[in-house]
C-alpha cells in the first residue's frame, strides 16, 4: 500500500500510527493475533462479518506493512499461518487501551445495542 509522507506535519506520529491500523478490520486481526498464530479460517471465524475478500486484503496490507508475518508451509493442501511480528507486537498496547476503551464506553457507543434490546441468554420465555 502507499502510504502518505507524514514528515514535517503536527500530529504526524499519530497520522502514521493511524494509517497504520486504519480500517475497521486491521485493529480486530491485530488483536485476534495477539492470541498466538492464526490460520485463516481461524481468523475468519473469529470475525463472522469479514468477507474472504477483505480479510485477504488487510492481511496482505498488515504484512506489506511488516505488522504480521505470512508463513507458508509446503504441504498439500498448503497450510498458511499468519502471527504478529516484532513490531505488530509493539501495537499489544495499543490495541489493549483500545479495547479496554470501548468496553468502558460500550454502551455510550453508537455500535452498542439499544437500551432493552440484550436479552438473557438461554432460551425465550413465552408469556
Amino acid at each position: 500500500m502507499k502510504r502518505r509522507n507524514f514528515a514535517r506535519r503536527p500530529g504526524c506520529a499519530v497520522e502514521a500510527t493511524l494509517d497504520l491500523i486504519d480500517g475497521k478490520w486491521k485493529g480486530v486481526i491485530l488483536y485476534h493475533l495477539q492470541g498466538g498464530t492464526q490460520r485463516f479460517g481461524e481468523l475468519r471465524r473469529l470475525m463472522p462479518g469479514i468477507t474472504q475478500r477483505m480479510l485477504t486484503k488487510q492481511l496482505r496490507a498488515l504484512e506489506e506493512d511488516k505488522l504480521i508475518i505470512r508463513k507458508v508451509y509446503a504441504e498439500v493442501p498448503p497450510r498458511v499461518e499468519y502471527c504478529l511480528s516484532e513490531i505488530g507486537e509493539s501495537l499489544r498496547p495499543v490495541i489493549d487501551i483500545l479495547k479496554a476503551w470501548g468496553e468502558s464506553h460500550h454502551e455510550s457507543l453508537s455500535c452498542a445495542p439499544a437500551p432493552g434490546t440484550l436479552r438473557a441468554s438461554g432460551p425465550e420465555r413465552v408469556a
